[in-house]
């Protein structure tokens, strides 16, 4: 390393420089907190086979800090010096975030390594962007303005003048040890042929026959920039860490940081638990041999993508745990990551699992994360740092919207948790709900950690999309040779047949009244009845017609209502549901209550929609086989009671199913005599998935990026953009190895079509004290318990209902700045319906 600027002088200053100070006026050593980062990065890319390369970017990221300016500002800033008495101080009101300490510590990587070689520059740029993102997200390498040339964002961050990076100033600065230690990373060998090897192994398992296709693959492109992200994970978990834990000395202590219980103890939970399940219907024998055999295939190859395909009722839940835990224990892995698609059967699933992992005398919370809170805004600050979750626990919950957001996201709050899913066991329930413009890089994604991290998948559902057979070029899941878990899964798919599908389709459509008749009467013929609509429009006028008939207790549920609201009503139905006395029942509700909800209804009615909803749909009909046969009615309702021009993938759905059904009811035997078995959907998925194939690389809309592109492509080797740069530049290429546009890319992202924010709501008595909690807890460790609490009293709310709420002065903070939002009206919360953007006056303002 370049020592010619060094100056002794410096020496006290260095040993005096501060990175951070405590409310209470105690500091913390710069040192202490770049060797600090520097080991947890290292610790956290080891799994990555990149410990140096951690360690590195870990001493360096904060290396600006060295600078006087930045001393003179953190210390104006938290009162160590005053204007009175130090000349220099300065005004820090207007500096926060505007002290660059971020871009010398990239400049100097670069320096050092660049030139060397070409490998070098591809191995310094992927270091250099992690140190200079640190603070941003990952930053563009070319930046996109939309109507102005494409740049070189990345050269031009690294050319910065040095006058305003301090690099000159901050290297002699450093203390020897962290210089010596700095000085012999960048000399190791390994630091080249770490990433080299990492590349290599990127190119020869990219698909295509040649060398050529394999380069040219966007899907091999979209992988290295997941290395880098994968890295960058590693630091900025290790920075928000050790920062959070000086900040809040307390939480060092909660922490696990891996440090979990033996597999050995969970495992036997398990198994005891399984071992007095009882055998009540003759079900259950088959969802026993279930969960044998993924017991079984549990001593499988780590490292694969497996498929456990099994009909509605036939128990995943704790089959694919079974499999997971076993799986975890023989190969050594660090976590098990469930990925459910919906925040509605998180809790349920989580709350079953945790009853049996964490038993009586097992602390609460120490086995079994959930993590699908959406109350904290998107952007970060001080406190939404301290209360970011790191999936730092052997058994994890989450939605697919915090995986995608983790793995393409923008800003570092999602980005820190992917190393979390190296070397872990990820069992995705649902999985055919993927958002189909994700599907390439969802693909893509799950064959780097397959392929590269030592993780293992599992794909869980009663009806498989063909994700494997999806343009290979652009990702397509790599099943492992022996993917499926279930040996004969057309067999198990007979043996577990509870229901007929009776296609009802009506000329012009049925009214919404005649569905209402149809659900009175099934109640009145077999007890129980529930009717699934496709908005929540339509399942509320259904209901509205339901209730006015004396015959049956009629339920509403929708995703309008708290976690808390709906296990309510849930526990209600069922309870209803299992007695011996008959108890008429009837629920309406949207399509929450299709994936992975336990109920079970003598009769199911279905608005028509894709094929696999339908399949889902019948999981909530005779699940438990108690009579002979269940009837699931799928039902076509008149155009003018259902819109669905918004709904894109309802409406392809729905038309492609109607064909399948169709062409069911003229030759059952074409799909094995079932309708919604895996002939049939095999068939269904073709037909969609070829419909929506120009869908599936998360198209952009031409204000993004002053194109027609897509973000498979801005994540991977940015065609057009690198092509664009290339004809302002006199025909010469972007001088980058990386050329993603890493912060376009994440900021066009959303892991669904309309984000939402949550909303915590004063349902009960216990909602209502939650929110007064909220609103005077100063401390942050007691607000993040009760951030936790309020995860079960909260409802996500789209744009457009959060805008009316607040233009009604319905919502408000829980303390200005935070960006927590409670209901402040509960008049617009119901029982019936949950939340409204219209008062429902049943109850009084919290205020009032």
């Amino acid at each position: 390393m370049n020592t010619s600027s060094m100056n002794s002088t410096h020496t006290e200053s260095a040993r005096q420089a501060i990175a951070h100070v405590r409310a209470d006026a105690s500091v913390q050593p710069l040192r202490t907190h770049l060797e600090s980062v520097g080991g947890l990065a290292a610790t956290f890319a080891a799994k990555f086979r990149l410990q140096k390369h951690g360690e590195l970017i870990g001493l360096l990221h904060d290396l600006g800090k060295y600078s006087d300016e930045f001393q003179s500002y953190i210390k104006s800033a938290t009162g160590l010096i005053n204007q009175d008495e130090d000349e220099d101080f300065v005004d820090a009101t207007g500096l926060k975030g505007k002290v660059d300490h971020s871009t010398s510590g990239a400049q100097l990587i670069w320096r050092e390594l660049a030139s060397r070689s070409p490998a070098h520059h591809a191995i310094a740029q992927v270091m250099a962007l992690c140190v200079a993102s640190h603070h941003s997200g990952l930053i563009d390498c070319l930046t996109l303005n939309p109507g102005r040339p494409v740049e070189d964002g990345f050269s031009k961050r690294i050319s910065k003048e040095h006058e305003k990076t301090h690099l000159h100033e901050v290297v002699s600065r450093m203390e020897l040890a962290i210089r010596g230690r700095v000085e012999a990373l960048l000399e190791d060998a390994d630091l080249t042929n770490g990433l080299l090897l990492w590349l290599r192994n990127l190119h020869d398992k990219a698909p295509g026959a040649s060398k050529e296709e394999k380069n040219q693959s966007p899907s091999q492109k979209l992988q290295q920039g997941l290395l880098v992200r994968a890295l960058f994970s590693c630091l900025i978990d290790a920075d928000r860490i050790d920062s959070a834990d000086f900040e809040y000395p307390g939480r060092a202590r909660h922490r696990y940081l891996g440090r979990y219980e033996e597999w050995d103890a969970l495992v036997q939970r398990l198994e005891r638990h399984i071992e007095v399940f009882p055998s009540v219907h003759p079900i259950d024998a088959l969802r026993r041999d279930i969960s044998d055999h993924c017991c079984a295939a549990s001593a499988r190859p780590s490292g694969d993508v497996y498929s456990l395909t099994v009909p509605t009722g036939g128990g995943k839940t704790l089959a694919s745990l079974r499999f997971a835990l076993h799986h975890a224990k023989r190969h050594r892995m660090d976590r098990v990551i469930y990925v459910i698609p919906f925040t509605s059967i998180i809790d349920q699933n989580a709350e079953v699992v945790r009853r049996i992992l964490e038993p009586e005398g097992v602390q609460s919370g120490s086995v079994v994360l959930e993590h699908h809170s959406n109350l904290t805004p998107d952007k970060q600050h001080w406190r939404s740092k301290m209360l970011s979750e790191n999936w730092d626990a052997p058994v994890v919950y989450t939605t697919m919207v915090q995986l995608l957001e983790t793995l393409f996201g923008a800003g570092t709050r999602g980005a820190r948790r992917l190393h979390q899913l190296a070397n872990s066991v990820l069992i995705f329930d649902e999985v055919q709900s993927l958002p189909i413009n994700c599907v390439h890089l969802f693909n893509s994604a799950m064959n780097f950690l397959v392929d590269h991290c030592r993780s293992t998948v599992v794909l869980c559902t009663a009806t498989q999309p063909l994700l494997h057979e999806v343009n290979p070029s652009r990702g397509a899941i790599r099943l492992s040779e022996r993917h499926d878990i279930m040996p004969n899964v057309a067999k198990l798919f007979d043996d577990l047949k509870r229901v007929e599908v009776s296609y009802r389709r009506k000329p012009g459509g049925w009214s919404l009244a005649e569905v209402s008749d149809l659900a009175i009467e099934q109640v009145n013929e077999v007890g129980s009845c529930l009717v699934i609509a496709n908005t929540k429009k339509v399942a509320q006028a259904v209901f509205q017609l339901c209730r006015q008939h004396p015959d049956a207790e009629v339920f509403h549920l929708s995703t309008g209502m708290c976690p808390t609201h709906r296990k309510n009503k849930l526990n209600a139905i069922r309870s209803r549901l299992q007695s011996d006395a008959v108890q008429p029942t009837l629920c309406v509700s949207t399509q929450l209550i299709e994936a992975g909800v336990d109920v079970d209804f003598g009769t199911v009615i279905r608005f028509s929609a894709g094929l696999d909803s339908v399949a889902q749909a019948a999981g909530r009909c005779n699940r438990n086989g108690r009579r002979t046969v269940g009837m699931v009615y799928v039902v076509n309702p008149r155009a003018e009671d259902e819109n669905l021009s918004s709904l894109h993938d309802i409406r392809i759905g729905k038309e492609k199913a109607e064909g399948v059904l169709t062409d069911f009811a003229e030759d059952p035997s074409r799909f094995n005599g079932s309708c919604i078995g895996p002939a049939a959907m095999s068939r269904y998925y073709r037909e969609y998935f070829f419909a929506r194939s120009a869908d599936m690389s998360y198209p952009l809309a031409r204000d993004v990026t002053g194109r027609d592109d897509d973000l498979l492509s801005l994540l991977g080797a940015n065609e057009k953009a690198a092509s664009d740069y290339a004809q302002n530049h006199g025909r010469t290429p972007p001088p980058l190895r990386f050329r993603q546009s890493f912060m376009t890319a994440a900021k066009a992202f959303k892991a669904i079509n309309a984000p939402t924010q949550g909303v915590i709501v004063p349902y009960s008595s216990e909602g209502t004290a939650l929110i007064a909690d909220l609103c005077a807890a100063f401390l942050p460790e007691k607000e993040f318990e009760l951030l936790r609490r309020a995860q079960q009293y909260s409802v996500n709310v789209f744009a457009h209902q959060l805008d009316a709420l607040s233009k009604a002065g319905a919502i408000r903070e829980v303390r200005e700045g935070t960006g927590i939002l409670y209901l402040a009206d509960s008049r617009y919360y119901s029982d019936e319906f949950g939340l409204s953007d219209t008062p429902t006056g049943l109850m009084e303002d919290l205020h009032g």
